[in-house]
């Protein structure tokens, strides 16, 4: 029998930042906050062109994408879909409205602006907190 090697999806996401310095966060289903971002869709000419059509759809913030921060290996809790897989990409995003208030999109229950301060306290998976850190040690 022929191996098939596993196919999963990819999601990329941008780390944004309003022009007070916050991350911008979006609350999911599962209640877990999460960066704004979503599928690779075969349309895209690039990730970079994708987190910035995600961004703008899901916040309605202009970004520009800057450089590639992470890569991993999303896997939800085994109560959810131990099964489903998504392999993460994140990118810095230079937000070209920083004041700008966010929108929350039909996508999403809630939107929220953190301190980097805040993010470590929040409930969401450690390496959207790990990309959040990397963005902020690149700025300053």
């Amino acid at each position: 029998m022929a191996y098939t090697p596993p196919t999963w999806p990819v999601s990329v996401k941008g780390v944004a930042l309003d022009g007070r310095g916050r991350v911008l966060l979006l609350k999911n289903e599962r209640e877990e906050w999460e960066l704004p971002g979503g599928r690779l869709e075969p349309a895209d000419d690039s990730p970079e062109e994708a987190v910035v059509r995600e961004i703008s759809e899901e916040s309605g913030w202009a970004v520009k994408a800057g450089p590639l921060l992470d890569v991993w290996i999303y896997q939800p809790l085994p109560e959810t879909k131990p099964e489903r897989r998504v392999v993460i990409v994140t990118y810095g995003c230079t937000v070209l409205t920083p004041d700008t208030t966010p929108v929350v999109s039909h996508e999403h229950k809630q939107v929220g602006l953190f301190t980097a301060d805040e993010v470590p306290e929040l409930r969401m998976p450690d390496g959207y907190k790990q990309s959040i850190a990397a963005w902020y040690g690149l700025q300053g």
